[in-house]
């Protein structure tokens, strides 16, 4: 199992791309505020990259997030989709932790659990090994929860609000 897609490597790598198919499966999204500095491809109309830090920046319209998987930023980053609710957020599933428990299942309006282990991408665009862990998509409001429902993606859907989709 390659447990280093979680984080830094020995050569300090951290950053690991969406499978572009993922975000073309749930639509058009208006923000990207994790994206990489050198994309070689873009998943929102607007990005911004660390060097803009998207946590300190204006959140607009809808919001696709892949954040840094580190404990700390993953938090903060989760704190501000669950503020913006207009908002699909893309983690590991460890539905055990902190995180899932005090923040996701309470605030987060459907989870779709992918089947499956994802192979993101590098930054120059070429894909990786299997990630370290299965992932799951979350979102905040239910138009997002819907597109989650509609989306195709193989893997189980959980409307945890039992609200109507629009």
């Amino acid at each position: 199992m390659n447990t280093t897609f979680e984080g830094k490597t020995s050569t300090g790598k951290d950053e690991w791309l969406t499978p572009p198919e993922i975000v073309k499966a749930l639509g058009h999204f208006d923000l990207d505020p994790c994206a990489p500095i050198n994309a070689p491809w873009q998943l929102a109309d607007r990005c911004y990259t660390i060097e803009d830090d998207g946590l300190k920046q204006t959140w607009f319209n809808r919001v696709w997030c892949n954040p840094p998987y580190g404990q700390k930023n993953m938090l903060k980053f989760v704190k501000r989709c669950i503020e913006h609710r207009n908002a699909t957020l893309l983690t590991f599933a460890r539905t055990d932790t902190r995180l899932f428990h005090e923040f996701i299942f309470p605030n987060a309006t459907a989870i779709l659990f992918i089947k499956g282990r994802l192979k993101f991408y590098h930054v120059n665009g070429q894909q990786a090994d299997c990630a370290g862990a299965p992932s799951c998509l979350i979102a905040f409001n239910n138009y997002n929860a819907w597109k989650l429902c509609t989306s195709g993606i193989e893997g189980y859907y959980v409307n945890l609000r039992n609200t109507p989709q629009p």
